[in-house]
């Protein structure tokens, strides 16, 4: 038998002789000096190719990519035809100002209560104070802005003391933040906040420009050749709604990483687990605001980098529709895998900071053809039947894959309860091709990294990346051109099943993560760390709301035996953003157990 593989066309694919196979990456975990003579070896000229060829050729990327007849043309970004609109939603105006759209949000929530809040019961269960309860505070001059960005400061330049270092942020001003606060507090003495997001503390990931701070991607040197003069423009509109900035987020250095190791500037942990990572990449955005001392970040997503480290910290990622957010002004704005979203620790913060930073790139428009933004009106009776009519989309033998069934157990439970409590419908689907996918997924991603990088690496940047980097760097320069296009004509397959399955269910759910947060080993920390088993099960359910461009959600459902966080993740058809905002919000108001305090926390709106 020859070697070659012809592959039907995507609509003849017979989905009832479809069997799900775990994945198991065939790859060695290194730390430590080990990693740091294996890299050494990667990029030696002549065993360097070896390695990578049978590294390859063990995870079928050979037979996938160059021996296989894709019977579809390539498809370079996900483009879909517009969608049926959404239920109880509210329009927003994606042209308009930020301030109007964070409004028009606030008055899709339900009411606000502030007695509920502000209980001085000691005996009451743990929880995050939300933007409405900051705004509540400032207005009835419990605090300022100004107190609050001491609490913070404080806070901040005691992690930076830290040895080993474990940083929240990578560039970060104390007198920036004065300045910051000091504004805000004034429009507040003055009667006049801009929004409801004024004075509301946000931080920022590396990746995504935050004037002044350099960006640097994690790395030592990125702003060294890339000098940066303005806000991105999701910055841009947050700045118009009167949020302070507290600086830019630690990260896996250059998002090449599921963990949020960075030896660069020291590996920030979870706030739940000291010892274990917080994931990656958006790795300080969700520390940040699960250690309390942000209302919400900005995270970039090409791989689950805003859902993995959301997940195991316990807080609430939103990935959005691929253009439905202009990510101009991040260092992936080339790419067609990636997005900026927000991180925050309850589906109402991440909606309030979402509405702030909508709105397409226009040049995007002509191609993408998007639905109109819109928002699910919380605080309206007709949110029950928009649930309850909902069918969600259960592929059984890929949601059981994980290292531990405390993870799908829970995850399934809540999926019980949304049924029970407001007759959601389960239904059974099946996804073809899923190794193909991933396959796709890295050749896109990879492909979009080294190109951008390339010009940096020949001027000799190359030996100033973390080694994981450099590991990256050898994979995916070894791809060529053919690869490419495969890899595109595979992503159109994948788009035609998905867009099949979404006939039949508006939703998809699977955990967010096939593992909690995995224990950062010691040598880890100095050289880091390839562990490629651990990145499969952290990237087993997120990759394809990259490559196909859906909007997807994680919310916390509960904690694994060692009281680690669990994330349920939602995806939806493109441009359902609304949907799932609406779902998520459901999810947890039916949490109903109390959530634990992380391990390093800190409450820096209360004054007493």
């Amino acid at each position: 038998m020859g070697k070659k593989r012809v592959m039907v066309p995507a609509e003849d694919v017979d989905l009832s002789a479809v069997k799900y196979h775990h994945e198991a990456i065939q790859a060695p975990h290194l730390t430590g000096l080990k990693f740091k003579l294996f890299v050494k070896l990667l990029e030696t000229p002549l065993v360097g190719p070896l390695i990578i060829s049978r590294l390859k050729k063990d995870n079928k990327i050979v037979e996938l990519l160059q021996n296989t007849v894709i019977p579809e043309a390539p498809m370079y970004k996900p483009e879909y035809p517009p969608q049926e609109p959404e239920p109880g939603v509210v329009v927003v105006d994606e042209d308009g100002k930020p301030e109007d759209r964070v409004e028009l949000a606030v008055n899709c929530l339900p009411p606000y209560n502030p007695a509920s809040c502000w209980n001085e019961d000691l005996a009451s269960p743990f929880r995050y104070w939300k933007i409405r309860d900051y705004a509540h505070a400032y207005r009835s001059q419990f605090v300022t802005p100004s107190m609050v960005a001491e609490k913070i400061i404080s806070v901040i330049e005691e992690f930076n003391k830290k040895d080993p270092p474990t940083p929240l942020l990578i560039s970060f001003d104390a007198e920036e933040v004065r300045k910051q606060a000091a504004a805000s507090t004034k429009r507040f003495e003055e009667g006049s906040p801009i929004s409801i997001l004024d004075g509301i503390f946000i931080a920022i990931k590396d990746d995504i420009d935050l004037y002044p701070h350099p960006s640097k991607g994690g790395t030592t040197w990125m702003h060294e050749v890339r000098p940066m003069k303005e806000d991105a423009v999701s910055v841009s509109r947050l700045r118009c709604c009167g949020v302070i900035f507290v600086g830019k987020a630690n990260m896996h250095e250059f998002g090449m990483g599921t963990t949020g190791n960075n030896p660069n500037y020291g590996t920030t942990r979870n706030p739940h687990a000291l010892d274990r990572y917080t994931g990656g990449s958006s790795s300080g955005p969700a520390a940040i605001v699960a250690s309390g001392l942000c209302s919400a970040a900005l995270g970039t997503d090409g791989g689950g980098s805003i859902r993995i480290p959301s997940s195991l910290c316990g807080v609430v990622g939103l990935k959005t529709t691929y253009g439905r957010t202009n990510i101009r002004g991040s260092l992936y704005d080339y790419g067609t895998v990636a997005v900026i979203g927000p991180i925050a620790s309850s589906v109402e913060d991440v909606m309030l900071v979402y509405a702030a930073i909508l709105g397409s790139n226009p040049a995007d428009r002509i191609s993408l053809n998007p639905s109109p933004p819109c928002l699910p009106n919380l605080s309206s009776c007709d949110g029950a039947d928009a649930l309850g009519s909902l069918r969600l989309g259960k592929y059984t033998a890929w949601f059981n894959d994980v290292q531990s069934t405390d993870v799908s157990d829970t995850c399934e439970d809540m999926l019980n309860l949304l049924s029970k409590t407001h007759g959601c419908e389960m239904v059974e689907i099946v996804i073809p091709e899923m190794q193909e996918m991933r396959t796709s997924h890295l050749l896109s991603i990879g492909s979009e990294f080294i190109q951008s990088l390339n010009p940096d690496i020949e001027d000799g940047k190359g030996v100033r990346l973390n080694y994981d980097s450099r590991t990256s760097v050898a994979l995916f320069r070894s791809f060529n051109a053919s690869d490419y296009i495969a890899a595109q004509c595979l992503r159109r397959r994948l788009m035609y099943h998905h867009m099949e399955i979404f006939k039949k269910v508006d939703v998809i759910v699977t955990p967010t993560t096939g593992m909690t947060a995995p224990k950062i080993p010691s040598g880890a920390l100095s050289y880091g760390e390839t562990n490629l088993q651990v990145t499969g099960y952290l990237m087993r359910f997120v990759v394809a709301a990259n490559l196909l461009g859906f909007p997807a959600i994680s919310i916390p459902v509960g904690y694994d035996k060692q009281g680690l966080p669990i994330g349920l993740q939602l995806i939806s058809r493109p441009w359902g953003e609304a949907t799932l905002l609406r779902l998520a919000s459901a999810v947890e108001e039916l949490y109903a157990k109390p959530k634990k305090r992380p391990a390093s926390f800190y409450d820096v709106l209360k004054t007493k």
